[in-house]
C-alpha cells in the first residue's frame, strides 16, 4: 500500500538546513496498522505529511496503492486525499464557521455522495464517537477532545484505503482514548491501512508494527508482540480504567 524508497525532506530557515527526514525506506502492506513513534523533532509528523501529500520532498519516491505519487500536481494530491487518503490532523484543522456536521459530512459532498448518504455515515461515525449531541456545534464549542474525535470522523467518513493519523489521541483521556482506538480497530478489521503517528507507547502497542524515528531515520521496526486478540482489545492494550 505504502512504497517509500531513500526519502528525504530538509527544512530551510535562513542559511540553516535541518534534515526533517534522512533517506528513509518504508513498507506498508495493505490492511497493516502501522504506528510511528520516537520523540519529539523525531520526524514524524513530517513523514505523514509527506505521504499525504501535504508537503514534497527534497528526494526519493513515494508509492501508493502502486502508483508513483511524490510528482503530483496539488489538484491531484487533492484528490486522492479526498477518495483515498484520510487525514487527522494534529491540531484538528476543522472548520471554524461550520457546524460538527457539515465539518464532517463536507469530504463526502466534494466527491458526489448523495446528502442522504452524507447524512448517514456522519451520524453513524458520531454516534460511534460519542458526539451525537454534538452535531450542530461549532469547533469553538468543543473541547480539544471533541474536536479531536470530530477530525477522526471527518477523515472516515470517505471510508479512506488509507488512513494517516498524527497524535490523534493525543489530547483525549482515558475513556475517549479507548473509545478512538476501537474506532480504529474497527476501521483495521474492514481491510484499512493505518499509518498512526503517537508519541504514547501503550497506544502504539494497539498496531501491528511499531516503526521509531529518531533524527529522521528509522531507527527501529518491530512486530508488536502482543497476540491478535488482545490488540484487537483496546481496553487490554492500554490497561485503562474509567
Amino acid at each position: 500500500m505504502v512504497w517509500v524508497r531513500d526519502l528525504v525532506k530538509v527544512h530551510r530557515t535562513g542559511a540553516t538546513a535541518t534534515s526533517a527526514i534522512h533517506h528513509v525506506d518504508l513498507e506498508v502492506r495493505r490492511g497493516e496498522f502501522v504506528a510511528v513513534s520516537g520523540p519529539s523533532g523525531a520526524g514524524k509528523s513530517t513523514l505523514l505529511h509527506l505521504l499525504g501529500g501535504l508537503d514534497r520532498p527534497d528526494g526519493g519516491q513515494i508509492w501508493l496503492d502502486g502508483r508513483r505519487v511524490d510528482g503530483l500536481s496539488e489538484a491531484r494530491w487533492a484528490m486522492l486525499r479526498r477518495r483515498s487518503i484520510g487525514v487527522v490532523f494534529q491540531f484538528f484543522n476543522l472548520i471554524s464557521n461550520m457546524t460538527v456536521a457539515d465539518n464532517v459530512e463536507l469530504p463526502a459532498l466534494l466527491v458526489g455522495v448523495p446528502p442522504r448518504q452524507a447524512r448517514a455515515r456522519r451520524e453513524e461515525l458520531l454516534a460511534e464517537l460519542g458526539l451525537e449531541s454534538k452535531a450542530r456545534s461549532t469547533p469553538a464549542e468543543l473541547s480539544g477532545g471533541e474536536q479531536q474525535r470530530v477530525a477522526l470522523a471527518r477523515a472516515l467518513v470517505n471510508d479512506p484505503d488509507l488512513l494517516l493519523a498524527d497524535e490523534p489521541t493525543g489530547n483525549l483521556d482515558s475513556r475517549n482514548t479507548r473509545d478512538v482506538l476501537r474506532l480504529l480497530s474497527r476501521v483495521h478489521e474492514q481491510g484499512r491501512t493505518i499509518l498512526l503517528v503517537t508519541h504514547d507507547a501503550r497506544v502504539a502497542s494497539a498496531a501491528d508494527r511499531v516503526i521509531s524515528l529518531f533524527d529522521g531515520a528509522i531507527a527501529g521496526d518491530t512486530e508488536v508482540s502482543l497476540p491478535a486478540s488482545r490488540r484487537g482489545s483496546v481496553a487490554d492494550v492500554l490497561q485503562l480504567k474509567d
